[in-house]
């Protein structure tokens, strides 16, 4: 986050409403270096942090309103804390929905006024819907004095975001804003919500991560996500007559997979193919780290991205362009799409020494082939949510 950010955001705040905001809180946006779609599943995942972020700058108020304006978006909004109504601009719909869950949790609320600036890229998977609720329960969980530990923090902006707004995300994204740590990849469990920092010092390795931007955008409450999603629950259902006992993907193994899934139509097979088998490739990554193996890693995201593509059917002809082209370039371990799909992003990992041919390079053939100019970032782990 740069000074001319803080300085801009200050500043909006005290155009509209006078003075200088008490505070400003920040979250970050993610990308996943492995583990698509295995959260909604209680899989394993391992994101990592970004210096993408939503901040808010905050006041608090002596009555119980919530006055939002949005330096990204026009117009503003207000509502009170304790009777919030799904209405107005769809922005302010995530900052609405962490105000009800975190009454539904026990918390009472205080009103303030608040401007929000983020620099996430939208509709580009890398989260800035979760970095904008972790920033607004940031921000509610100071104005009113609580003590909300990040990991519940997580919990209720899931909760905003599949009750109230709609969308039937999983744990991930909310987890590593509210708890990411610099310097390392987060190794989450998404069914009991353990996890484990894991070092993640590519630079150290004459490595980088590069997230490449398609400008292909896509939405997930579309209809799309949420239809992968029931494909995964009817998976459980279907196996679960062969497989007694189990409550998602996460409780098959690949035996038991291979073994029953004849029974399975083809779609349900596919899409619990691709859970199953990219859970273990989480496991893989991990193991991978410790190990210090980073062409281990780059393999693993390479196979992940081929079964998001065939058996997932999420990535399109943009993100399999644009993974393509990177595995072209000499000094590129691995290569695959990050986030939901779609659409959105991937995530590459390159030697050093190959890194100025790939910011050249790729984004031109990527054109030829699209027609859309990408935007290429070289990324580094940083730290989850806080005060700025």
């Amino acid at each position: 986050m740069t000074t001319d950010r803080l300085n801009s955001i200050r500043k909006a705040f005290s155009d509209r409403f006078s003075g200088e905001p008490s505070f400003v809180v920040r979250a970050p946006g993610r990308v996943n270096i492995i583990g698509e779609h295995t959260d909604y599943n209680e899989g394993f995942v391992l994101p990592c942090a970004l210096s993408f972020d939503v901040l808010l700058a905050v006041r608090p108020r002596a009555d119980d309103t919530v006055a939002l304006l949005s330096t990204n978006f026009s117009g503003e909004t207000s509502f009170p804390v304790d009777d919030v109504e799904k209405s107005g601009p769809k922005w302010a719909h995530y900052i609405k929905g962490v105000a009800v869950a975190m009454r539904e949790a026990g918390y009472s609320l205080r009103g303030m006024d608040a401007v929000v600036e983020g620099d996430v890229p939208l509709g580009s998977g890398l989260s800035s819907s979760a970095a904008l609720e972790v920033a607004a329960c940031a921000a509610f969980k100071r104005v009113a004095g609580l003590d909300i530990p990040g990991p519940e923090m997580a919990q209720i902006c899931k909760r905003a975001e599949n009750d109230f707004v709609g969308v039937a995300s999983g744990i991930m994204d909310q987890f590593i804003s509210a708890v990411g740590e610099a310097g390392h990849a987060l190794f989450l469990d998404c069914r009991d919500l353990s996890y484990e920092q894991i070092p993640f010092d590519v630079e150290s390795a004459g490595l980088r991560l590069v997230i490449a931007d398609t400008a292909k955008r896509r939405s997930l409450t579309e209809g799309v996500y949420n239809q992968r999603v029931a494909e995964c629950a009817e998976a459980v259902k279907l196996l679960s007559q062969f497989i007694p006992g189990i409550h998602s993907l996460r409780d098959v193994s690949f035996d038991q997979f291979q073994l029953h899934q004849p029974h399975l139509p083809e779609i349900i097979r596919k899409r619990a193919r691709h859970v199953i088998s990219e859970n273990a490739r989480v496991l893989g990554a991990v193991d991978a780290l410790r190990a210090g193996s980073f062409e281990g890693l780059g393999a693993l995201l390479n196979a992940s991205h081929e079964s998001l593509r065939n058996d997932y059917a999420c990535t399109g002809h943009h993100l399999d362009a644009m993974v393509e082209e990177s595995r072209q370039i000499p000094g590129v371990l691995g290569s695959r799409m990050t986030g939901a799909g779609f659409g959105g992003c991937t995530v590459s990992l390159v030697k050093e020494s190959s890194l100025d041919q790939f910011l050249t390079t790729v984004p031109e053939k990527y054109t030829e082939r699209t027609g859309l100019v990408p935007t290429l970032y070289v990324v580094t782990p940083q730290g989850g949510a806080g005060l700025v």
